[in-house]
């Protein structure tokens, strides 16, 4: 019985982990130094992609949560999907 709860509550945990892909400006090592920095304080599983400058974080985490991160270290994000749909309009 006790281990039914803990598969249950397991599988509640990982249903609730997300994926955030942003698209952030990286175009100095400092730059990338203080994103991966400020990311650390959120979430431990996140990726940095310095050649599309995209930002990827996974597990309990919103975009809001994400973008204030970010803006705390004075880089402005936007959503990954509406940074493609930009490129693409034009």
């Amino acid at each position: 019985m006790c281990l039914l709860y803990f598969i249950k509550l397991f599988e509640k945990i990982l249903d609730d982990r997300q994926v955030v892909e942003m698209k952030v400006n990286l175009h100095c090592d400092e730059c990338i130094r203080k994103i991966l920095k400020a990311i650390k304080k959120i979430e431990e599983t996140y990726d940095v992609d310095t050649q599309l400058n995209k930002v990827t974080v996974t597990g309990n985490v919103t975009e809001e949560q994400v973008i204030k991160v970010l803006q705390k270290v004075r880089k402005t994000a936007v959503r990954w999907d509406q940074a493609n749909q930009t490129l693409f309009a034009n």
